[in-house]
Parts: structure tokens; C-alpha cells; sequence
């Protein structure tokens, strides 16, 4: 099967306050074709740093049958507890060392994604698939090209290039930070 480029988006939130909207966003999305939610996570931690874990998504039930729980396996949240992420490390990494060509991280690369959740806050984790970006992602390969890193730019750094003023800068920060 095709995939096109997939992403990890973790959103965090102080105190939530859901009504719909996120997952309407990601449902229009979803129609136009433009991504696809593979899967999708609402993690809380309790003041302790205690979890609980919800499953969100857009899927229908027969891609949730399909796919599974991806981002509990990618982030180490398996339904078999540290049993089951350990196992599943294991076989990730035997099939990693079979197939001769992947590499694998070191745990200084890895991102621990669940350390980074504030106690006493939720966060959202949403792994998409850029649809959009397959035929651009192929004509590169076409090309000869392949990527050599991607991340978000703050709208901060777009002042220096003249995208953004200050005044709209500080605005798009904020929304972007106002949870935390």
C-alpha cells in the first residue's frame, strides 16, 4: 500500500474544553482529500502524572480494525502495558535489523512524547497522513531529491522575512500558546 508522508502532531491543552471542533476540522480535511487521520489519542495526566488514555478519531470502524492502535505503538502507550511495549520493541527492531536498510535510533534521538505532557493537563496526539503531498513527494523522488528534515517555523522567525509583522506575529503566538 501507498502511504503518503505521516506526522505526529501532539497538542497540548491545560484545561481542555472539547466541543467538536477539532474533530470537524480534521473531518473536512479528511473529505478534501487532503489528509487522512490514521490515528488519534487524548491522553490526561492527573496531578500525580497518573494516565488515562481515549482513542479519537475521525476513522471509520472498518480502518480502525485496519490500522490499530499506531500512535500507542509508536509512543510506547501498548494495551499490554510495559510487557507489550517491550515485545513490541523487540519485534520492531528484528524486523528493522531484517529488512538491512533501516536504521535504527539511538534513545537519545527518540522523543518522548508522554514526558513531555505537563501533570494536570491533557494532550491530543494526531497521526496524519499528508495526502497532498504525495505526487510532490514523488516527483521529488523523481527527481533525485529526498527530505532532509521538516519542522514548523514560529511566527516569530517570520518577522526577519517579512511574512508577518510583530503585532501579527505576537497574535498567531499567542493562539498557538494560549493553553499553556
Amino acid at each position: 500500500m501507498a502511504i503518503g508522508p505521516v506526522q505526529l502532531i501532539v497538542l497540548g491543552f491545560r484545561h481542555p474544553d472539547f466541543h467538536g471542533e477539532v474533530i470537524a476540522e480534521l473531518e473536512r480535511l479528511r473529505q478534501s482529500d487532503t489528509v487522512r487521520v490514521i490515528d488519534a489519542l487524548a491522553v490526561y495526566k492527573d496531578e500525580k502524572g497518573a494516565m488515562e488514555v481515549e482513542h479519537l478519531s475521525n476513522l471509520t470502524r472498518e480502518e480502525a480494525v485496519e490500522l490499530g492502535s499506531k500512535i500507542g505503538a509508536l509512543v510506547g502507550l501498548g494495551i499490554e502495558g510495559e510487557t507489550g511495549m517491550e515485545a513490541g520493541a523487540a519485534l520492531g527492531a528484528a524486523a528493522a535489523d531484517a529488512a538491512g536498510k533501516v536504521a535504527v535510533f539511538e534513545d537519545a534521538q527518540a522523543w518522548d512524547v508522554l514526558a513531555e505532557i505537563p501533570d494536570d493537563s491533557a494532550a491530543a496526539l494526531i497521526l496524519i497522513e499528508h495526502h497532498w503531498a504525495v505526487p510532490l513527494r514523488d516527483a521529488i523522488a523523481r527527481a533525485g531529491g529526498r527530505r532532509l528534515g521538516d519542522g514548523f517555523i514560529s511566527p516569530f522567525d517570520l518577522i526577519d522575512i517579512g511574512l508577518l509583522n510583530a503585532e501579527e506575529a505576537k497574535q498567531l503566538h499567542d493562539l498557538e500558546t494560549a493553553g499553556a
